[in-house]
């Protein structure tokens, strides 16, 4: 898929660089023309000499020092993708910001091609609100992430932020050059429905939205056209079409007008409704005793059971253990099921963390470990190829 494609390595400072040296000869046995470009900090840990051996040209190392008037410009324009590999929290920061301090920000901010961004930094870094404000607004305009994966990390530490592997980082640029999703029509649902008692009160659950934001995000990058309904106001790829909805009822109406070859459905929907639903705040004072329920709509079913079916991935929150999802899986006649245990620290409702387990029709049960949430979504789309026969 790299065959003949010229790709900008850019490389910042963190103990992960050393994989970029791997990283460029990956890419160049895949077919790319690799450049490099490195900070001063990224010289701390990895030597240019290093990068020269293995893609045959001197990394640019300075915006001043380079032969070229203007390296910056000139590496954007050649680059058919940017990969900036590792991507440390304040190389992040830079480029989100839309700042223009250093040899790598200013080739990010001067290219008009696709950037593909893969972080690395301690746990404490990536979790911290600045930075997941900063990957918000990459993703929001349509900047593609790989990672971080769970893992060891510098200083002897274990958690989310290690980089991930050269060869993941190359199948997803692959993806990105390739568009492999052809165009193909995706229904994404997400988020957690609001079934009003008055104007002022709900019924609902604690989902963010954030896992099903990130499955349609991906999606958008692999080249789908991406319909998400949402009742989350997270930031959306810019190539997706959002839906805003509140209810259950708003959101199988608006499943109902997307035509899609497949169908994730996320969202998690309230099982019931109030039966009737107040006109004006109800008083403390006179507010009733009970109040009566009524079921909502099984929007899941109603996409199962189209005529012109799409392959559809359902989502099972539990509390319980596997066992009720896996009954679940077989009796809501999913193609797939996405099972979490919303119990476990790290992969509950709002986090940034997810451990998820993929459950088929024959039961069988294949076990993730604990991932950033985006990378969740990376690894559900691979499935999803592999059940279609196809890449995606």
């Amino acid at each position: 898929m790299l065959q003949g494609r010229r790709i900008v390595l850019c490389v910042t400072g963190g103990v992960a660089a050393y994989k970029s040296a791997y990283l460029a000869r990956r890419l160049i046995e895949a077919g790319a023309t690799v450049r490099v470009a490195m900070s001063d900090s990224a010289q701390e840990f990895i030597g240019a000499q290093t990068f020269s051996s293995i893609t045959g040209t001197h990394p640019t190392t300075s915006l001043f020092a380079d032969e070229s008037v203007s390296p910056h410009t000139e590496m954007a324009r050649w680059a058919d993708l940017v990969i900036v590999a590792p991507a440390t929290a304040a190389s992040i920061s830079k480029i989100a910001n839309g700042l223009s301090v250093d040899l790598i920000s200013a080739t990010v901010l001067a290219t008009s091609r696709p950037v593909l961004l893969a972080p690395a930094m301690h746990t404490e870094m990536w979790e911290n609100p600045a930075t997941q404000r900063n990957i918000e607004t990459l993703v929001r305009e349509g900047r593609h992430l790989v990672g971080p994966a769970q893992g060891d990390l510098a200083g002897g530490d274990v958690g989310i932020g290690r980089v991930s592997e050269p060869e993941e980082i190359v199948e997803v640029a692959s993806q990105i050059l390739a568009g492999r999703g052809g165009g193909r029509q995706v229904l994404v649902t997400a988020g957690g429905t609001r079934e009003p008692i008055d104007p002022v009160r709900y019924v609902g659950n604690r989902s963010s939205g954030k896992m099903g934001h990130a499955i349609a995000n991906e999606a958008a990058m692999r080249g789908f056209q991406v319909t998400l309904v949402t009742t989350s106001s997270l930031p959306a790829h810019h190539a997706v079409k959002v839906v805003e909805v509140e209810t259950a009822q708003q959101m199988l109406d608006a499943v109902a007008g997307v035509d899609a070859e497949v169908a994730v459905m996320a969202a998690a929907v309230a099982d019931f409704r109030p039966a009737e639903a107040h006109h004006g705040k109800l008083a403390r004072a006179t507010a009733p005793d009970s109040i009566d329920l009524a079921p909502t709509p099984d929007i899941l079913a109603s996409v199962v059971g189209r005529e012109d079916r799409p392959y559809v991935v359902g989502f099972a929150a539990e509390t319980d253990g596997i066992e009720r999802a896996i009954e679940k899986a077989v009796s809501k006649d999913v193609d797939l099921l996405v099972y979490n245990d919303v119990t476990e620290p790290g992969s509950g409702f709002g986090t940034d963390t997810n451990r998820v387990a993929f459950i088929d029709r024959d039961r069988s049960v294949k076990e993730l470990p604990l991932l950033a949430k985006e990378e969740v979504a990376a690894r559900l789309w691979d499935r999803i190829g592999s059940d279609l026969g196809r890449e995606v």
